[in-house]
Formats: C-alpha cells, sequence, structure tokens
C-alpha cells in the first residue's frame, strides 16, 4: 500500500501525502491527475458512463450499514439461563458462545478499545435487463420465470481499484475513508447520527437511531457481530462452499423500517442472515437483504431489493482476535414493478486487510465528528435525515435501469437512501 502519490504538476517537487494508502496496482489504473479536478471534469476525464458507475459502486458497496444499532456493551457473554429461551432463541445464543470462544474469548474481546485498519478493494458492476439471453437467479426473489441477458460488464481492467482506512472505538463510533479510482467516499457515526459524504453530493446524515458500518461485521470486529446475533433465531443448516453452517436470522423491528422512511421512500423489510462454520464456530458468510417501495406520483410503485452476501475468509490472530483479513462482497440489486419493466445490475467487491491494530493511543472524540455541511432534517433533529428530492425520486420510477437513464448528479442523489445507507 502506497502512501505517498507522485507530483504530477512538478517532477522534483514533493511528492503528495496520500490521506487512504492505495494499491500500488491502482497507480498504473488510475488517472491521478484527474483527482486535482474531481467532480466537476470527472464526465469529461472519466467519461459520464463510467463515472455514473463508480458512483454507482460507492454508494452501494461503499459504506452499507446494518439493519438496525448494536449494542454497545463490552459484555458479550449470555448472562441468562439459555434453557429459559424458545429453542430456535436458546441455539443461537449458544451458537454466539461458541464464535466468542472461536474469537479469542470474552476477556481478550473485551479488552480492546478501539481498532484501526487499512485495506484495499477491488470492485466491478454488471448489469442485467429483461429480455432474451442467459437465465439467472436473483437470490431467492422470484422471477416469474424471466430471463435476463447481460447489457453492460466492466472487464477491461479487471474493475475498480482503491483502498479504504477504517477507525473505530465502538460499534456507533467510527470512521471510514475509501478510494477507488481517484473518487472517495467518507463515512462516520459519532454515536448520535451516522452519516457520509462525497465530492459529487453533500454530506448527509442517515434517518434513525446510528447504525454500524457493514464492514466491520464482516470479520473485523467479533465483539460487535456477537452482541448483533445475541437476540437471533437459528432457523437451520446450510453447506457453503462446501462448510457446514448454523444460519441465524434477525429481522429489523417495523418501528426501525418506520423511523428510516421517509414521505417518498419506504423501507418495507430488512433481514440479516449469519452462517457460522460448525466446524470452526467462526462466521463464515454475512447476508443481509432490504426491500424498499419508492412512492411514485401515478398509480404504479417502484420496488428496489439489494441482496448483499459477504464470503467472509483468511481469519489470521492479531492480537489474540481472530480477524478475516479477506473476502468477497456480492450485491445484488433487484428493480421491479413499473409495468413489467424490470432491471438487475449485479456489483461484486473483493477487500483484503493490509494492516490491522488495536488499542491505538490517541484516538479521541474529536476523530469521529460529523463534517460541518452535514444536512438534517427537520423532523430528526437529533438522528438526521438523508436529503432525497421528489425530482430523484420521479427520475427512478422512470429510468428502467440504474445509471444508464439517470444522470450523475441524479445517481447520487437517489441511492444514498435507497441503497448505501437503508
Amino acid at each position: 500500500m502506497r502512501t505517498l502519490c507522485p507530483n504530477m504538476d512538478n517532477g522534483n517537487g514533493l511528492e503528495t501525502v496520500l490521506e487512504v494508502p492505495m494499491p500500488e496496482e491502482s497507480f498504473t489504473t488510475t488517472p491521478w491527475r484527474a483527482m486535482k479536478t474531481l467532480p466537476h471534469s470527472a464526465a469529461e476525464e472519466y467519461g459520464g458512463g463510467r463515472n455514473a458507475e463508480i458512483q454507482l459502486l460507492l454508494g452501494v458497496v461503499g459504506a452499507p450499514l446494518i439493519p438496525l444499532p448494536i449494542s454497545c456493551s463490552r459484555h458479550t457473554a449470555i448472562n441468562q439461563d439459555i434453557n429459559d429461551y424458545p429453542t430456535e432463541a436458546s441455539m443461537a445464543k449458544y451458537i454466539v458462545q461458541q464464535y466468542i470462544a472461536a474469537t479469542g474469548g470474552e476477556r481478550v474481546l473485551n479488552s480492546t478499545d478501539n481498532m484501526f485498519a487499512v485495506g484495499k478493494v477491488k470492485m466491478v458492476a454488471s448489469e442485467f435487463i429483461a429480455g432474451d439471453g442467459i437465465s439467472m437467479n436473483c437470490n431467492g426473489l422470484s422471477l416469474g420465470g424471466s430471463v435476463m441477458k447481460i447489457k453492460s460488464v466492466r472487464s477491461n481492467d479487471g474493475g475498480e481499484i482503491g483502498g479504504f482506512v477504517l477507525w473505530q472505538k465502538r460499534s456507533d463510533l467510527w470512521s471510514l475513508e475509501l478510494v477507488v479510482s481517484g473518487c472517495k467516499i467518507s463515512a462516520g457515526s459519532d454515536g448520535k447520527v451516522a452519516w457520509r459524504q462525497t465530492p459529487w453530493h453533500q454530506s448527509h446524515a442517515s434517518r434513525g437511531p446510528p447504525r454500524p458500518l457493514r464492514r466491520s461485521i464482516q470479520g473485523l470486529d467479533p465483539r460487535s457481530t456477537a452482541n448483533l446475533f445475541t437476540n437471533s433465531i437459528c432457523i437451520g443448516e446450510k453447506t457453503i462452499n462446501g462448510e457446514d453452517c448454523f444460519v441465524l436470522k434477525l429481522e429489523a423491528e417495523p418501528s426501525s423500517l418506520q423511523q428510516r422512511s421517509s414521505n417518498n421512500v419506504e423501507i418495507i423489510k430488512h433481514t440479516i442472515w449469519g452462517h457460522f462454520s460448525q466446524r470452526t464456530g467462526l462466521l463464515h458468510q454475512l447476508k443481509d437483504s432490504h426491500l424498499i417501495r419508492i412512492k411514485a406520483h401515478g398509480s404504479n410503485n417502484v420496488f428496489w431489493e439489494t441482496t448483499m452476501e459477504s464470503l467472509i475468509q483468511d481469519y489470521r490472530t492479531v492480537e489474540g482476535i481472530n480477524i478475516a483479513h479477506g473476502g468477497v462482497t456480492t450485491v445484488l440489486l433487484c428493480r421491479f414493478g413499473e409495468h413489467e419493466n424490470h432491471s438487475r445490475t449485479k456489483m461484486e467487491e473483493v477487500w483484503t486487510i493490509e494492516e490491522l491494530d488495536f488499542n491505538v493511543k490517541g484516538l479521541s472524540m474529536d476523530c469521529f465528528l460529523p463534517p460541518s455541511d452535514l444536512i438534517r432534517g427537520p423532523d430528526h433533529e437529533g438522528a438526521g435525515d438523508v436529503a432525497i428530492s421528489d425530482a430523484s425520486a420521479r427520475l427512478a420510477t422512470k429510468s428502467r435501469n440504474v445509471y444508464p437513464k439517470i444522470g450523475v448528479s441524479k445517481v447520487v442523489d437517489f441511492n444514498p437512501q435507497t441503497f448505501g445507507e437503508c
């Protein structure tokens, strides 16, 4: 991971210190000179299609949140007798206990005060539309036997390459900076409000109480993962990539979904599944899915289903804690409604952790302050509100595809609430 960028204006001048360390291969695929002019000349530098695609990737895969808040308690053990719970709940609590032991034990997990991680990512997207072509399964969504064909695939350079830095003090106190192909997204939570910021859109807060970053639950923060699934239920067993797993399921409460909804966007459901290996006790796959209804001005509504599956790999011990150092996340956006004009967009992110440390000295609350231009809605003074315009919702209901029909700014207006933060 390189921390210095060559001086493009003066070869003899000092190199620029990068805010986010970048993979070496990104310097051969990213036009670093364009970073100074983003976002105003992004369309000219990259071409509107690629720029819109990068924004879509960052908006959906960059900094998604999990369905519900997590208790910040440092005690992950189940204090009550698990036999006092229904069978499905008591089985889940027993599996969580095994997970705690597999990741290092409660004493070791509670000895960490904060975490710092540096990693690299590679993202790629492909779009599917209704029509003749190859069959494609939509992760459990009933397609009525329809088939899809590939409209566009980003494969000329193997995907968009980037890096990220994550700071976390607890599940609701975190800060993330992610740079992909010269475009940067920042996100964080100060314990009161979760927010995100991009060069092409004003800073905005997510609706409802602050929620943890999904990237942390992907094997980086075992204590938060254990606290998340403490109140889940065990719904059975499943074999994933040859690994026999127990499946734990957790549903977002209707009250939580209502807090996150707005006048134009209704979150119908948000479910998360944890697949824990029967062999190792570790989290093997994390999956979540949420369904959103966009209220159109006419009689037809548009529905979006976003499904994320993260295969978690390469566990290594860091200061006595078993941490995942790599994985693959596959995202599928399914749009349906509006007289059968469906669209499917598939995205994939491959990530690796290059550096990770615990108990970093001097990490204060000032490191998690939200940006000064944060937009907050009048009806959610404490938790904030996502800025989404009626025009963006109208565009979303009229367009058949995610980004070919919507301009660069409109993609970002629409995606932060409906995809990246829901």
